[in-house]
């Protein structure tokens, strides 16, 4: 089991343990920190983060910046791939599309899924990111590439 299975396992249902989970994440990869975000929900080939709007993240007309968004959208593409992908299989972003579809404010929901993904040969996976305002409007996607192959012995 990976360490980000076994650590979402161990916290996920425990008083403070999404927010706790989201830090140690943190921790590994510090960039990510500087997004407001939480881990809620975590399985095989999906995720979902919620992003709070916070003036640090603001862009000069007071929205969440495109920046921001794109962070969340790679922390969950990297924790969905890392968490679904099977033991013997390495992975890393090889590249990213991303739409901004209007301005993004309040309270932000970020949905990450992708396919199931099997061991073999090298291979690119897509993961979709779908980021919603709290009225369920779509305000940002992303396509990001995974390149997976197997792990060197």
């Amino acid at each position: 089991m990976s360490a980000v299975k076994s650590l979402w396992k161990s916290l996920n249902t425990k008083p403070g343990g999404k927010w706790l989970f989201t830090k140690l994440i943190s921790l590994k990869a510090p960039y990510f920190s500087s997004i407001k975000a939480r881990f809620d929900e975590l399985g095989v080939g999906h995720t979902t983060l919620t992003l709070w709007d916070k003036r640090s993240m603001h862009n000069h007309i007071g929205t969440v910046h495109a920046i921001a968004m794109c962070n969340a959208a790679e922390l969950a593409a990297g924790i969905t791939t890392d968490f679904s992908v099977p033991a013997d299989i390495r992975w890393i972003p090889k590249g990213m599309t991303v739409r901004y579809l209007k301005p993004a404010r309040g309270k932000l929901k970020v949905v990450g899924s992708l396919p199931v993904i099997e061991s073999g040969q090298p291979s690119d996976v897509q993961v979709d990111v779908r980021i919603s305002d709290s009225a369920g409007d779509d305000v940002f996607t992303a396509e990001i590439t995974m390149y997976c192959s197997p792990k060197r012995a």
